[in-house]
């Protein structure tokens, strides 16, 4: 387990640097704010996540689930939660803090790491139950 979760971090670190250029490239080229394009930046990284924890962090669930468009939906779900908990603390953090306000990368970074340990037992538990 220790393994995997290693590799659901590296994974979320990716996902970090998914978030953080969409976000930016969301507000800088379609105008979006600071909360609309962070709901728009954190479904790209969850997407780009879930596809790299099915190849890399959880390959045998590749072979017990099939219906990839099931198990993307599951893992939106799912990863929900820690979602919620992401956003939250990110909209605190930029709705607080100047200094989130500014660098909102900052607060994508505390954001994640919130929600990195709901995330990663959620997703072994009920998206990748099969790849332990």
């Amino acid at each position: 387990m220790l393994k995997q979760f290693i590799k659901f971090g590296m994974v979320g670190i990716i996902g970090f640097f998914v978030d953080s250029y969409a976000l930016y490239g969301f507000m800088d080229f379609l105008g979006l704010d600071l909360y609309v394009g962070r709901l728009a930046s954190y479904l790209v990284a969850a997407t780009a996540t879930w596809a790299l924890n099915r190849i890399f962090t959880f390959p045998t669930s590749r072979d017990n689930y099939s219906n990839k468009r099931k198990q993307w939906g599951k893992f939106l779900l799912v990863n929900s939660i820690g979602g919620f908990v992401n956003y939250g603390v990110y909209a605190f953090l930029v709705s607080i803090y100047a200094v989130f306000t500014s660098f909102p990368v900052l607060a994508i970074a505390v954001g994640s790491i919130s929600g990195l340990f709901f995330n990663f037992f959620l997703s072994r538990k009920i998206v990748f139950q099969n790849a332990h």
